[in-house]
């Protein structure tokens, strides 16, 4: 059979429909291939920096894997940024990247790169050694991918098999399942400690959502009247809302209150999270001494805490036989959802007087505003940059699958193409990515990617014409002026870029603007660029919450 027909039989067979890519010599057997079917769909990006960060908001989004496919070499070393984010995340792709021919490898081939210089951005890299085992290599891959931790699998197909036909060896099974169930007494250990403590508290990380353990969460929450703090990636896994459990978001910019909560809490249940660096201050956020850590990789249990109960288990079935367990114990009078809200009120009393109404707003009248103006059930794309830092504290997240940021590689960039991904990976939803303009402009150019492919997204830039977060530091703690890195002298004109690619485009000011400006735009069936100056001088989040 045909290899590369057999690489596209198998990704279809597994239910990927959609692959991200940019088109060169070596891939064109793959091109052809997919052309020939009308079950998956190649998306060309702009550059392969946005490719693995278009899968990697897909799969976000829909909690399934999409394909990247990239040329040696250039391509494959320019999509690693978004392979080492997905990593971080847990975010499953399948990279097929094209390889040297063997014959000529270590010959300096054009774009040979040695395959082993990807082993650290991808759970797996394989290698295709021999034509005849594409098809079982390319079904592993997919297995590795999809098997919780999940992650991103890199394939090298070196590019003289993909013309070939060649008897092609039938893959076998392959299970998806890493840690099956959860042990029982670990189990009862845990309730019998959380279910003990007088003011518990439930930190929940991208594992739950990783999951689809929301309503699990959402029980034990209940169970235990906890308030609930999300990481960085578990923002969403419960609505940010009245209603929920939710009190914020751990992060460098999380509020004393926030702090307050976890340190004054009598026990801890931590799910779905490996307590990295970035979330916990370097493992400076005081939590109880009584840890109860959940976790899939065992390698994770006393990463900078030490656990009374440690379970390696995924969150799923871990959390609904902790619920099942708390049934025994009687549930006493708690005030999870009082301690909840009196984080959010202190989070918001200490931004209200950053909510103005005049040019230019604030990040967080801006955020703010834009919450407003959109439907709750919109999937929301945000990149990294200072507004983003803002967003943990003030934008609400709607729900596990529509809320999509990084975690902890905080790459910039990833705003758009990540947006471009959710899209295509809910093409009946609306889509809306929040992006800085330092952001946009590190993938200015998949804007023509969503002209191109008629994707009816909405693109927020917040222009504050700084790199601002980054000139606040240079003015204050270094001999460097004060706004040293903005480019107020050589102003963009986004609506202008964005216009000659083709969008349609609206700039806005004020919050009565905005909000009618982007109703129109999320209501509109084409893609759209909304620009909305900001303030370069304002507080950046980690100092003013930290006041």
């Amino acid at each position: 059979m045909d290899v590369s027909r057999a690489v596209i039989e198998r990704l279809t067979s597994n239910g990927i429909d959609t692959m991200f890519g940019i088109p060169g010599k070596q891939t064109l057997p793959l091109n052809e291939a997919i052309g020939a079917r009308d079950d998956i769909r190649f998306v060309v990006a702009r550059h392969e920096t946005a490719v693995s960060h278009q899968a990697w908001g897909y799969a976000e989004t829909s909690g399934t894997p999409a394909a990247t496919a990239v040329v040696p070499g250039p391509g494959d070393m320019n999509a690693m940024n978004g392979l080492k984010n997905a990593l971080n995340d847990c975010t499953p792709l399948v990279h097929i990247a094209v390889e040297t021919e063997p014959e000529i490898r270590g010959g300096d081939g054009i774009h040979e790169t040695p395959p082993d210089t990807y082993d650290n951005v991808v759970k797996a890299n394989l290698l295709v050694e021999r034509p005849e085992s594409t098809a079982a290599v390319v079904e592993e891959a997919i297995a590795i991918a999809e098997t919780p931790p999940k992650g991103p699998v890199r394939i090298g197909i070196p590019k003289n098999f993909l013309s070939m036909d060649v008897p092609l060896a039938t893959p076998g099974e392959y299970s998806r399942t890493h840690v099956d169930g959860v042990a029982d007494a670990d189990i009862e250990d845990a309730a019998a400690l959380l279910a003990g403590a007088d003011r518990p508290v439930i930190v929940a990380g991208g594992g739950v959502r990783a999951a689809n353990a929301s309503d699990s969460l959402r029980q034990v929450a209940a169970r235990l009247e906890a308030p609930v703090v999300t990481t960085y990636k578990g923002k969403g896994v419960l609505p940010d809302d009245p209603a929920e459990y939710v009190a914020g978001t751990l992060s460098g910019s999380a509020s004393p209150e926030l702090l307050e909560c976890l340190a004054d809490s009598d026990a801890a249940l931590a799910v779905g999270t490996d307590f990295d660096a970035v979330a916990t201050r370097a493992w400076s956020v005081d939590l109880p001494d009584d840890l109860v850590h959940v976790t899939l990789d065992a390698d994770d249990l006393g990463n900078g805490y030490d656990p009374t109960v440690g379970i390696v288990a995924d969150a799923g079935p871990a959390l609904s036989a902790l619920e099942t367990a708390l049934a025994d114990y009687d549930n006493p009078d708690r005030d999870g959802t009082d301690r909840a809200r009196a984080v959010r009120e202190a989070t918001s009393d200490r931004v209200e007087d950053l909510r103005v109404s005049s040019s230019p707003l604030t990040s967080v009248s801006a955020l703010e505003t834009v919450r407003k103006a959109i439907p709750d059930d919109a999937v929301v794309a945000v990149d990294a940059g200072g507004f983003r830092v803002w967003a943990l504290n003030v934008f609400e997240a709607a729900g596990p699958r529509s809320y999509v940021n990084p975690g902890s590689w905080a790459t910039m960039g990833t705003g758009l193409p990540s947006g471009i991904g959710a899209q295509l990976a809910n093409p009946d939803e609306d889509v809306v990515v929040l992006t800085g303009d330092g952001g946009l402009m590190m993938c200015i150019h998949e804007l023509h990617t969503a002209v191109a492919e008629d994707l009816p997204i909405t693109v927020v830039v917040f222009a504050n014409e700084d790199y601002a977060i980054i000139s606040d530091q240079a003015g204050r703690d270094y001999e460097l002026a004060e706004g040293e890195y903005n480019w107020s002298d050589a102003p963009i004109s986004f609506t202008a870029l964005a216009g000659s690619m083709g969008m349609r485009t609206e700039r806005a000011e004020a919050p009565a603007e905005i909000e009618s400006t982007l109703a129109d735009a999320v209501a509109a069936e084409e893609p759209i660029l909304v620009e909305i100056p900001t303030d370069p001088a304002e507080p950046q989040a980690s100092d003013w919450m930290s006041e």
